[in-house]
């Protein structure tokens, strides 16, 4: 079994905001290395928790860290992206539940897994699937997509503005050879952006990998129909706590919240609101969540962190 280290980033306060009814029902929908999986079992006594993960490595690693658990029939383990949490749960007749908690982004495994292919350090062929079993790969997208795809991905997920530049530098270079690995990739970005801008913000390749990421695992599309999902199976008073790395997500998430915590309009002056007026969300963090600074200097992966959490009214 491949060595699966990854530190949780805002496992007290996200596992503290979900209030655990130790009867409960709770989802750990980014299983991961298992840190909110861990601290949510141990607050459990009659309670059950099903934990999710698309990557088969994660499952295997919690099966064998979990052993009591999993004999105790505490903890369910459920090899499947979060895109399908209600079918999934409900394959275990569970249509309810009291409390999700989301670590969105890449773990560290797969990251320092050179070659999962996620990294822009370490060389390996062009991959980025968290789901291993998928058809679409980074090497698809980077040698098949068409430049105005390639930009609108770049600028959107990316958030980069350098996005057209970069589009056309790696369609230059496939029409010579195809592009194959992670490093040729990130080189070729490095290249396409001025030098200037090159020596501030870090990693040159960072936001293109990310958005490379995002499009092969569908990330944006899976992330809103999830939230939905997760909202419908909460039960009264049920909360959902995400983690978020990058703005578009926080965005996403955030946004996604406020719209079902807002009133509806409604005549002036009607004394009581009707039940199917009033929202469907509370927002119990009206400012994110972030790392201290002790996390952060303890893991650099902690520094764009945000978490947000709601609850079912």
């Amino acid at each position: 079994m491949a060595d699966f280290k990854h530190v949780t980033v805002l496992l007290e306060e996200t596992v503290k905001m979900l209030a655990i009814d130790p009867d409960g029902i709770y989802v750990d929908a980014t299983l991961g290395g298992g840190g909110h999986t861990n601290l949510i079992l141990q607050q459990l006594d009659q309670g059950h928790l099903f934990a999710f993960d698309q990557d088969q490595v994660a499952i295997d690693h919690a099966k064998a860290r979990f052993k009591t658990a999993l004999a105790k029939n505490q903890l369910t383990l459920i090899h499947d992206n979060f895109a399908n949490l209600r079918s999934a749960l409900a394959k275990h007749e569970i249509t309810a539940i009291d409390g999700i908690a989301y670590d969105l982004g890449v773990s560290s495994p797969q990251f320092d897994d050179a070659k999962r292919g996620f990294s822009y350090k370490l060389t390996a062929p062009l991959d980025m699937r968290m789901d291993t079993s998928q058809a679409l790969t980074a090497r698809t997208v980077v040698n098949e997509w068409d430049f105005s795809r390639l930009q609108k991905i770049i600028a959107r997920y990316g958030e980069e503005r350098f996005a057209k530049r970069i589009a056309r530098a790696i369609e230059k270079r496939r029409a010579i050879q195809p592009i194959e690995t992670t490093t040729e990739l990130a080189e070729i970005v490095k290249d396409a952006i001025p030098a200037a801008t090159r020596r501030t913000g870090g990693h040159p390749a960072k936001r293109t990998f990310q958005a490379i990421r995002i499009a092969v695992n569908d990330e944006m599309a899976v992330l809103e129909s999830t939230l939905k999902q997760a909202v419908t199976l909460l039960k009264p008073e049920g909360r959902i706590a995400v983690i978020t790395f990058q703005s578009l997500e926080d965005r996403i998430v955030a946004g996604y919240f406020k719209d079902l915590s807002r009133m509806p309009d409604l005549p002036r002056g009607l004394p009581i609101i009707p039940d199917d007026k009033k929202p469907i969300l509370k927002i119990v963090t009206r400012k994110p969540i972030l790392p201290d600074q002790q996390e952060q200097t303890g893991n650099h992966r902690a520094h764009s962190a945000r978490l947000r959490v709601a609850e079912k009214n």
